[in-house]
């Protein structure tokens, strides 16, 4: 059983407007720590074998200047990489940025934050947020359910089911008012692009008590 309500409350979000290559971007940030070592939480980032067990399987020249394809999701090049702190990539686009900082809290806790940032014209503005942020809500917290010990014999089919649906359609509702504190898109467009997203991220939800 997943306890929504907790692994809601672990993820700290922000979006905000930033400045990319081509000029004026968005940024979509995510935090959370977790009760594990810097080392091993690097390792579960980047090494295939351990990828596929939570997130996806991962192909491809994994080092600096290399590309990569996850299974059925984007795929990039690898810009930066340094263990155990710093994986720059492209994540489905050359303009299309995630970045992934690990902060060591202690000898047994990490802080990872994921920095993802596009283009304004490819975003459309803050709401465009809600493409990605609730994906990303679910990679960090299947991220913790396996660095407790927690293993799924099918990812895919884990975040497919009705309880990560459940999550995702209360991730949208989360990331949908981290937009609005951002001031980064107006009231009508927040509720327009929730409805229209909330068929991808939970198509079979029915909402639940908050």
């Amino acid at each position: 059983m997943i306890a929504i309500a907790h692994q809601l409350q672990a993820i700290q979000r922000e979006v905000r407007h930033c400045a990319v290559a081509s000029g004026e971007g968005i940024g979509v940030l995510v935090r959370r720590e977790y009760a594990a070592p810097i080392g091993e939480c690097w390792l579960a980032l980047t090494d295939p074998e351990r990828l596929k067990r939570w997130f996806l399987p991962v192909g491809g020249e994994l080092r600096v200047g290399g590309t990569f394809q996850t299974e059925g999701n984007a795929g990039g090049e690898i810009l930066r990489c340094e263990a155990p702190r710093l994986l720059r990539v492209t994540w489905g686009g050359e303009t299309s940025v995630v970045e992934l900082r690990l902060v060591p809290v202690s000898d047994t806790a990490t802080v990872i934050e994921l920095d993802h940032t596009v283009p304004i014209e490819i975003a459309g503005g803050g709401a465009g947020a809600l493409f990605v942020g609730p994906g990303w809500d679910g990679a960090l917290m299947a991220l913790g359910l396996y660095l407790g010990g927690e293993i799924s014999a099918d990812p895919a089919a884990a975040a497919a089911s009705p309880e990560a649906q459940e999550f995702s359609r209360r991730s949208a509702h989360a990331w949908a008012a981290a937009i609005e504190a951002s001031g980064t898109a107006t009231a009508g467009e927040i509720t327009a692009m929730t409805a229209m997203v909330m068929g991808h991220w939970a198509p079979d939800s029915t909402p639940a008590s908050e």
